[in-house]
């Protein structure tokens, strides 16, 4: 009862229209989301045009995109782009930044990270904007995954628990930085540690009572047909179609983020 506590009236008064609209953006982020990540920019602004408070839209929004990393998972882990016993200590590093972000999160405003955000993203759609063979083809690298998992599980788990928009941009940039990975084999890696960050703090958030269960079940309905989707086209296509996927998705957060934090 904990996690509806106190959202369930206010779920009756959301019109057809505005669970339309909640299925639409679900099903777009889920899209967008497994292949370039930065599905938060649609579906967060979505809940809290409908009238979601913004702590209801942070907690709804985990639950509707653990749905879409999920799917986007099996379909990636499916298909070889992903050995998933190699993650197993990224999962755990992962799991154990986001839950302590999320725990912080609800108890402390994330104004400040807030606003050094999008400078954060300026730098990443800069840096690969200025390298054109970047995540192209896979690449040897000196960095060791045990150290990768380390620091990037820890500091980006704990960012996807504690704030989110962007998570996904800063894991593909990070795999294809740090490891060598191209931009589709960084897409798929990164699904299965957003999974991870997702469903760590949706549960978090739930034990918080800050979950919607009808709008998120909704939009991750829809986000699972978005994901599988996405997932399909990155497996089919080349790593140069999702580093441009990737840029534009950066460019947008970017965009979305600076408009919020300064407007």
């Amino acid at each position: 009862m904990d996690i509806v506590h106190g959202v369930v009236n206010s779920m009756n008064s959301l019109s057809s229209t505005s669970y339309l609209l909640l299925a639409a953006a679900g099903f777009l982020a889920g899209f967008v989301d497994s292949i370039a990540g930065g599905g938060g920019i649609i579906t967060v602004p979505a809940l809290l045009w409908v009238g979601f408070p913004p702590h209801l839209a942070l907690g709804t929004n985990k639950l509707q995109s653990s749905f879409g990393s999920l799917t986007a998972s099996i379909n990636y882990t499916r298909s070889g782009l992903v050995v998933f016993r190699e993650t197993l200590y990224g999962i755990f590093c992962t799991a154990v930044g986001a839950a302590t972000g999320t725990v912080l999160v609800q108890c402390m405003p994330a104004s400040v990270l807030a606003s050094i955000i999008p400078l954060l993203l300026a730098i990443v759609f800069i840096y690969t904007m200025l390298s054109p063979r970047l995540g192209v083809t896979a690449r040897q690298t000196s960095v060791s995954s045990h150290a990768f998992y380390t620091i990037a599980g820890l500091a980006i788990g704990f960012y996807d628990g504690f704030f989110g928009p962007g998570t996904g941009s800063f894991w593909t940039l990070a795999f294809v930085l740090l490891l060598g990975y191209d931009f589709r084999i960084a897409a798929a890696h990164t699904k299965i540690l957003n999974f991870t960050s997702n469903i760590v703090a949706l549960v978090l958030f739930a034990i918080g009572g800050k979950v919607v269960l009808a709008a998120g079940l909704l939009m991750g309905v829809c986000e699972i047909a978005g994901a599988a989707a996405g997932s399909r086209l990155v497996i089919r296509k080349e790593a140069r179609f999702v580093r441009a996927f990737f840029l534009i998705v950066v460019a947008f957060t970017l965009i979305r983020l600076l408009y919020v934090t300064y407007s």
